[in-house]
């Protein structure tokens, strides 16, 4: 049967309070794997840091997203192998380039899939600001231009770029869905149209939060029609420290993200539960 795994990302697990204290790396993989994550989000570039982190993975019997943010072919190679080495559920590609014409995208794009055709597991290029994917509308060319691309949604860089008015109109959401019937894992993060992350918690936010549920939602049930019976699908709570996350006059979250991460997992699970019982 298809299955849903919900990671947290170690990026979202940094507290940057104004009080300097961290958490270690075994720390935060104990608090995740106690709160019944199936896994964690990580920048896979450095072998070192991976296989530390891989280590503590296997004695609680996670796994991995790993991520990437090659400038060039060449430098997806040796992330590659580590993930390889090392084990993942999937790669992450944040396109570290911002090409103005499709045709510059072209060769990039031709050199990661040949790669990513010589590992075992999935390579997704996520919908990210600031990257090659940064608008939606040159993305929608791109797909057109790849029709097989697969991708990874993280739809609040959108939101904010295009800056949908409220209620978003049935054009914009037929755009996110044509992302969605091309994604195969999200980011889970809530904007609003001003601002990249919100306090999910806060109720004058609901609406926010709704829309990304729909936008979940409409998104598990195509990814539920593309994928192959026993496929997992990953969701990787991903609300980021500051400056993502919005402070108050004293530098700090105006909000818990641990616990707002908690929250989103148990929504995601529930949606996910209900693409289950209306198919």
């Amino acid at each position: 049967m298809q299955t849903l795994s919900i990671f947290q990302s170690l990026w979202a697990m940094e507290r940057r309070h104004t009080d300097g204290f961290e958490r270690s790396l075994e720390e935060n993989i104990e608090m995740i794997a106690q709160a019944g994550f199936a896994g964690i989000s990580a920048d896979y570039r450095d072998r070192d840091f991976v296989k530390r982190l891989a280590g503590l993975l296997k004695a609680h019997g996670m796994r991995a997203e790993g991520q990437c943010f090659p400038k060039n072919v060449d430098e997806l190679k040796p992330v590659l192998d580590i993930a390889t080495e090392f084990g993942v559920h999937h790669l992450d590609i944040q396109p570290d380039v911002r090409p103005r014409r499709l045709q510059d995208c072209v060769p990039l794009l031709e050199g990661w899939r040949r790669l990513a055709e010589q590992v075992d597991f999935p390579v997704l290029i996520e919908t990210h600001r600031d990257r090659m994917t940064t608008d939606l509308y040159f993305t929608l060319d791109l797909l057109d231009c790849f029709p097989d691309l697969k991708l990874l949604a993280d739809l609040s860089h959108f939101l904010v770029g295009r800056e949908f008015a409220w209620p978003v109109s049935d054009e914009n959401h037929a755009l996110i869905h044509r992302i969605l019937d091309k994604s195969w894992a999200f980011h889970g993060r809530v904007a609003s149209r001003e601002q990249v992350q919100i306090e999910i918690s806060f109720p004058h936010h609901r609406m926010w939060l709704d829309l990304f549920l729909d936008w979940w939602d409409y998104g598990f049930r195509s990814w539920r029609r593309r994928a192959g019976p026993n496929d997992d699908l990953a969701f990787t709570c991903e609300l980021g420290p500051k400056p993502y996350a919005i402070t108050g006059p004293d530098g700090n979250d105006t909000t818990d993200r641990w616990r707002e991460a908690l929250m989103m997992k148990e929504k995601v699970e529930q949606l996910w539960a209900k693409t289950t019982h209306s198919r």
